[in-house]
């Protein structure tokens, strides 16, 4: 059942990658479409924070960078529970 959960989880953050990018947020905030589908494939939750911030506040400066740095952790985290559930 855990397992579940976490796949759920990773098809999340990339099922609204997908979405943001058919309603052009990915366009507005990445200047080509290899940084978006590169954090499609390693940091999802990094690369909708950053879409997010840039699209609503213009730059990634004062509390942003807080939360783009939690984002960027959380994806590592994704990384090392995954590599650790042998």
């Amino acid at each position: 059942m855990c397992c579940l959960f976490g796949c759920l989880g990773g098809l999340l953050a990339r099922g609204v990658l997908v979405l943001m990018y058919l309603n052009g947020y990915l366009e507005r905030a990445y200047e080509n479409a290899l940084w978006p589908f590169l954090g499609f494939l390693f940091l999802p939750l990094s690369t909708i924070f950053y879409a997010w911030t840039i699209n609503s506040h213009g730059a990634v400066d004062g509390l942003y960078t807080v939360g783009l740095t939690l984002a960027v952790l959380a994806d590592l985290g994704v990384f090392a529970s995954s590599r650790d559930s042998d």
